[in-house]
């Protein structure tokens, strides 16, 4: 038996009525939202405590306020980004009627992960809700804390007709696939993108692909150790390493390692204390799998920081890998973890080689005093994000888009994005119902003059009244 039909199909019929597409419906999906993320934040917090450590603060910092702003966002500017869009007309249509209308796509299915998972929930949901869908949102079975809270709590603060929470695991997940949605926007490796994307092409189904990839660090020569150190230590080690943007190698000569190494150790006792197992700043792994996964890149290059592990508290200590070999399981998969590995090149070019001969990341970063090579960097790679001497507080900005290119994804989202990504743009054209001697130009036989006028007509662009 079928565990999702009834429950599309109620879905399906709620959408079909037209029920989502009023904005101030939308408007009600998205306060109770907002209303859900304040009336439980406690219980968020725990939640994520109880599943990654977290401190109150950093899932306040990471997930709750960007949630929060995100909703804030999609209420006040809800009119301006449903509003029909005029576009440039020619002389052909000058008394026409073009724009662009922006309309919910149907049934959407949000496919979320276990690492920020009520961010990574909740920002595309809010997405989808002001674009006006109907929403199936599947967390992850992974991260139980927050999966019990949105299935339990989440569906009451929102209109149950158009929107569920539907649970389970990676053979669910598959007879979920088999269903038609209207939209699939996932967020996870891209191991299970390819999984995720098959399934979506059997239905010709549009899709969103927020996936990861191994994230280049370049450090140049010409810049300050001690504050490189303190930027990459913190946006490695924040959530404990597993964040699909984290810087996941550096990239310098052998001369900037050497003046790393010691700046890199400062900062983390700064972070975390001498003891970092006991700084409440610093969360667990998820669970024993992918603590077993990290214990085993432990063992390639060798250990120049940290290094400590204790199995039974899912603890890994900040690390920093030296003498790596490319050819290491270090350097073939995202990392997703304390652990940084430092590889040598002997120049600039050596490095943008070394990055553009491996597939397209989801970030790149690059750190120098010389603006010439940061923006060498910028214009001589391909990256779904590039920040320039800091690390990924691009997403902290939902006027800019977030996503990947090639292996570490397709789409993208945050703020209008968001809506945009979730929104079909249709084009339309609304013309008198007379007016017809105007439009006899337009009709065969064409003589010579009728050719340069309609020649002319259809160049002349440049009106964009409705």
């Amino acid at each position: 038996m079928d565990p999702f039909s009834d429950t599309l199909q109620r879905l399906r019929e709620a959408f079909r009525s037209g029920r989502t597409r009023p904005a101030e419906f939308r408007a009600a999906q998205l306060k109770g939202l907002g209303r859900f993320l304040q009336d439980h934040k406690k219980l968020l917090q725990e939640a994520l405590a109880q599943d990654l450590r977290k401190s109150f603060f950093e899932s306040d910092l990471s997930e709750l306020i960007v949630c929060q702003n995100e909703v804030n966002l999609a209420l006040k500017s809800l009119h301006t980004w449903t509003k029909d869009e005029p576009v440039a007309k020619n002389l052909m249509t000058q008394l026409d009627s073009a724009f662009i209308r922006k309309e919910p796509f149907g049934l959407a299915l949000i496919i979320s992960p276990w690492n920020y998972p009520v961010n990574l929930s909740l920002v595309p949901l809010v997405g989808a809700l002001a674009a006006g869908n109907c929403v199936v949102l599947k967390p992850s079975e992974i991260s139980q804390g927050t999966e019990k809270v949105l299935a339990e709590v989440l569906p009451l603060y929102l209109d149950q007709s158009c929107f569920a929470v539907v649970l389970g695991g990676p053979e669910e997940t598959q007879q979920l696939l088999k269903h038609k949605f209207d939209y699939i926007f996932f967020t996870g490796s891209p191991r299970v993108g390819k999984i995720i994307m098959a399934a979506a092409t059997e239905h010709l189904t549009p899709i969103t692909l927020e996936l990861g990839g191994k994230n280049p660090c370049y450090v140049d020569d010409n810049c300050d150790p001690q504050t490189v150190a303190n930027r990459v230590v913190l946006f490695r080690c924040y959530n404990t390493g597993q964040t699909c943007v984290a810087p996941d190698y550096v990239l310098c000569s052998p001369e900037m390692q050497e003046r790393l190494l010691p700046a890199m150790q400062s900062a983390i006792t700064r972070f975390y204390g001498d003891d970092p197992r006991s700084s409440p700043n610093l969360g667990r792994i998820i669970n024993e799998k992918h603590f077993q996964r990290l214990q085993g890149l432990l063992g390639c290059g060798r250990v120049a920081i940290g290094g400590q592990s204790d199995e039974r508290d899912r603890y890994i200590a900040p690390t920093v890998l030296v003498n790596v070999q490319q050819t290491e399981p270090v350097m073939q998969e995202e990392i997703f973890g304390p652990i940084l590995p430092i590889l040598s090149v002997r120049s600039l070019d050596e490095a943008i080689d070394f990055i553009n001969c491996r597939e397209k990341p989801l970030a790149l970063y690059a750190f120098s005093t010389s603006n010439q090579v940061v923006k060498q960097v910028l214009a001589r790679t391909s990256s779904g994000n590039f920040s320039g001497n800091d690390g990924f507080m691009f997403m902290t900005l939902s006027s800019l888009p977030f996503g990947g290119v090639g292996n570490s994804g397709m789409g993208k989202y945050h703020g209008k994005f968001s809506f945009d990504t979730f929104s079909h743009h249709r084009a339309c054209l609304l013309a008198h119902s007379g007016l017809e001697k105007l439009k006899e130009i337009r009709y065969p036989p064409y003589t010579t003059r009728r050719k340069q006028l309609i020649t002319w007509a259809l160049s002349f662009q440049n009106c964009t009244l409705l």
